[in-house]
């Protein structure tokens, strides 16, 4: 009997399909829509590392976790110093590694996340209600030194809650006592420019609930440092809130009209010494102020007449603060960290995921790797789409085990596909399915967990079958990967794939190919190429042999031809000296990891690449360029038979 997809709907005359715990921790939905509970966290790091453990920050070590949804994580001053820069651009910073490394035992996925130097935003769900967060997207707006650095300024995400907008915005906004009106002036500045795409909710301020967190740097106005100390050490805080300038702006500023705040009873969490409790003691002896700060906005009711001339409801949503404190026991910056829990309630909610995946409670044998789902009516989908395997705690919706592509038919039901014997994990385990829209850049359907019981004993035989006559010149190849390329399949990239999601507002090493369509050809001849030394090593970019889902469209980059045929060689400087670089015909069979760049790129010696050619040109023929080790080579054509090589 296959498995229906994970989802609260209920077929006709059973009732509602609940996973039994504690394979998912997912509980049975009720007859009235039960309140979603979200965390949300800031804390301004002050460029230090990672502590080594993170579970009291985000509550995980107490039962409120187990009724927690989502969790989104601000952070400010994450260390961007050049160097950590260009690493952070080809791999995934230190901190968010650490969040998904926690929040994933938790079954939390990285929904998304955006970064701006040293400002970082990460939204973490449960895998069961990633169906239910579409039309996700991101901004993020510069305000220091004019808006030309983003040491200042806000990121968010946005997205679709149960078909409820929703925006996170973790901002960084000028320090020091005296420059609240700039902060007043960063914050309208940050509303007007962000500006999202899509039919509703174009503006911050459009969409359902706002959560407004960050280092917004508020001071204690006119009271003097003496006192302030005392008021902390008397645990007497309520007397200093009449004096906080964002208590008194929330009253005064229109921008800020509607934002609500819990009671500020925890100390003010800046400023420490760092690696201790004790508030700055350097000569400056800077005011204790709660600067780290959590607020959330409700969009009023509209008024007048709704979509088909009806009045809108009142009250679409609630929101309830079951929690907010600050957290003494993290010393790695002169900033404590805050966090806030909420229940938010929906009046209703969009319970039927856009795909439903139907699978078989067990695959015990390759044939039995069969996916059926069905498309909701009106989904959009894409040539793109795809379907991943993940192992039970997976950490984003690009870390999985094996893909397979999505049919494109025209038809919307009873669609299948099945993942080959290759792509197929080894051993037992606890997996899930997911249906992932190029389009909305979500997930739109999941299962519940299956196993997968294979026999490990396969995997060896399935290896050396698989790399046929090229084991031996695979075996001395090195794969890297630009964090967007298009890689071959996950299968043949297993023990170089990044487990972690590629960052687009940054760029890694990119090595582009030559086109006929530029009218100029940077790539040597043949007879230069024969006379490079035998230690300067080749990239070189394998030719993959065609899959039945053919090239989906020019945007997967045409490789250069050469005019012979081939492909075009370029020389790029990398430290130790020139490399080699080949650009074979487009690949048809790319890594949803990496969609959007280059083709994987292969190393391997030169005198590996052209002993073959020095052999036939000692015997007088000219030998034809190879492509790639898959590739034919069709040599022996001498030129006296009137042949150019």
């Amino acid at each position: 009997c296959p498995r229906r997809s994970l989802a609260t709907t209920s077929r006709p005359g059973r009732a509602p399909l609940c996973p039994a715990p504690p394979r998912c921790p997912r509980p049975c939905p009720a007859s009235s829509s039960p309140a979603d509970g979200i965390t949300v966290v800031t804390w301004n790091v002050g460029t230090a590392m990672p502590p080594n453990d993170v579970t009291s920050l985000l509550h995980l070590n107490t039962g409120e976790t187990n009724d927690v949804d989502m969790i989104a994580i601000g952070l400010q001053e994450v260390n961007s110093k050049i160097n950590k820069r260009l690493k952070d651009a080809l791999f995934t910073d230190q901190w968010s590694e650490l969040f998904m490394d926690v929040l994933s035992p938790f079954h939390f996925i990285l929904v998304s996340t955006v970064r701006m130097q040293g400002v970082i935003l990460l939204v973490f769900a449960k895998y069961y209600h990633l169906p239910f967060l579409q039309d996700v997207q991101t901004d993020c707006t510069r305000t220091g030194l004019g808006g030309y650095w983003g040491n200042k300024g806000g990121v968010s995400v946005r997205l679709s809650i149960f078909g409820h907008m929703v925006c996170f915005l973790n901002c960084h906004l000028p320090a020091h006592l005296e420059k609240a009106e700039q902060r007043k002036e960063d914050f309208a500045t940050i509303l007007h420019m962000q500006q999202f795409e899509g039919p509703v909710a174009n503006g911050i301020l459009d969409h359902d609930l706002v959560f407004w967190f960050g280092d917004l740097n508020f001071r204690i106005e006119s009271l003097d440092i003496c006192f302030v100390k005392y008021a902390i050490d008397s645990n007497v805080l309520s007397q200093l809130w009449e004096k906080d300038q964002l208590n008194i702006a929330k009253s005064t500023w229109p921008v800020l009209r509607g934002f609500q705040e819990g009671p500020l009873n925890f100390p003010p969490t800046f400023k420490f010494d760092v690696g201790t409790n004790k508030y700055d003691s350097s000569a400056k002896k800077r005011k204790p102020a709660w600067t780290d700060r959590i607020l959330w906005k409700i969009k009023p009711p509209s008024k007048g007449l709704g979509a088909g001339g009806h009045q809108p409801s009142q009250g679409v949503l609630s929101v309830s603060q079951l929690c907010y404190c600050s957290h003494m026991e993290y010393t790695v910056s002169d900033h404590k960290p805050v966090a806030a829990i909420f229940a938010v309630q929906f009046a209703s909610k969009v319970d039927k995921p856009l795909v439903e995946i139907y699978v078989a409670d067990e695959w015990s044998r390759p044939e039995q790797a069969v996916v059926r789902y069905k498309m909701a009516v009106g989904f959009h989908r894409s040539s793109w789409d795809w379907i991943g395997l993940y192992r039970v705690g997976f950490r984003h919706p690009k870390d999985y085990v094996s893909h397979v592509w999505a049919r494109s038919d025209d038809g919307v039901s009873g669609l299948q596909v099945m993942f080959s014997e290759e792509a197929l994990p080894k051993g037992n385990g606890e997996y899930i399915l997911g249906y992932y829209s190029n389009t909305s850049s979500s997930i739109a359907g999941v299962t519940e967990p299956f196993q997968i019981s294979l026999p490990r004993s396969e995997e060896g035989s399935s290896s050396t079958d698989s790399s046929g006559s090229s084991s031996e010149e695979d075996d001395s190849t090195l794969v890297l990967l630009a964090p967007k390329s298009r890689s071959p399949s996950p299968g043949k990239m297993k023990r170089h794939r990044s487990r972690s999601p590629s960052l687009a507002k940054f760029q890694g090493l990119i090595l582009r190919p030559s086109s006929r369509d530029r009218g100029t050809s940077r790539s040597p001849s043949p007879q230069s190429r024969r006379s490079l030394p035998r230690d300067i090593p080749t990239i070189h970019l394998p030719q993959e042999e065609l899959g039945h889902h053919g090239v989906k469209g020019k945007d997967m980059g045409q490789a250069a031809k050469s005019p012979e045929g081939s492909s075009f060689y370029e020389t790029v400087q990398e430290q130790g000296g020139p490399w080699r670089v080949s650009a074979d015909s487009p690949l048809a069979r790319a890594d949803p990891r990496n969609l959007g760049l280059l083709p994987a790129l292969r190393l391997e010696m030169i005198d590996q690449a052209l002993g073959w050619r020095r052999e036939s040109a000692d015997q007088g023929y000219y030998p034809c360029q190879r492509m790639s080790p898959t590739s034919s080579l069709g040599c022996g054509t001498s030129p006296k038979e009137g042949h150019s090589p």
